[in-house]
């Protein structure tokens, strides 16, 4: 393995889809696919014996889910560090927000195309959260779709940060990109980056995705009803 190289675990119990993303990985310089589960629980073992630094994760397999296996291998001190790239279908929507909420740092979606299983791949390795606007506005969909009270009158529990800060959160929420969040606040993308960056320092956020939910959670982004 060369420095550098990106190694993945698979975990999905169909062992069609981890043939065709093992193929597909095994084509591509830069990634490696360090080992297969085809249950949660394995999933949660083999992170802790190989420490990749990705789990592509299906949300449905028997036994432990792929949620609960996000929850596990980001609760155990050795695996913490490992990002979970949740692969999903599009009927599984109302799992996405647990998953989120389990440590995922994005999610695919099983009939993207192959340049861009790579690039999410190579995304949440770097470090990333991947949400795109139109995952974004389907979190929210689901979000408003759960039976929890709405946010209390009043001014959003985000303490810590500046009015600025504030504003560039709540674009976060809305899934603008950081060139969008510019051109939206008439200032540099840099400058974008750099309150991002504090955002994340001031909230304890794991990346862009952790900042989309604690805008809808503190009540920033209002769901659709």
């Amino acid at each position: 393995m060369s420095e550098g190289t990106i190694r993945v675990v698979l975990a999905d119990d169909q062992p069609l889809v981890r043939a065709g993303l093992r193929v597909l990985m095994a084509d591509t310089a830069g990634i490696e696919v360090v080992g297969e589960a085809g249950t949660g629980a394995e999933a949660v073992a083999l992170a802790g014996e190989v420490r990749p630094d990705v789990v592509v994760m299906d949300i449905r397999m028997p036994g432990m889910d792929g949620i609960e296996a996000t929850r596990a291998i980001k609760a155990r001190k050795d695996t913490a560090g490992v990002r979970v790239l949740v692969l999903t279908t599009f009927d599984d929507d109302a799992h996405v927000y647990g998953a989120l909420r389990a440590g995922a740092s994005g999610f695919l979606v099983k009939d993207m195309a192959l340049d861009d299983i790579l690039g999410a791949v190579r995304v949440v390795a770097a470090g990333d959260g991947l949400i795109a606007p139109s995952v974004t506005r389907r979190l929210i969909e689901e979000f408003a779709a759960r039976p929890e009270p709405a946010p209390a009158p009043g001014p959003p529990p985000v303490n810590g940060v500046t009015d600025r800060e504030r504003e560039v959160l709540t674009l976060v929420g809305r899934g603008l990109t950081n060139a969008e969040i510019a051109a939206e606040l008439y200032i540099t993308v840099a400058t974008v980056k750099a309150h991002v960056a504090r955002l994340f320092t001031k909230l304890g956020a794991r990346d862009r995705v952790h900042l989309v939910i604690t805008a809808y959670e503190s009540g920033l982004v209002a769901p659709p009803r």
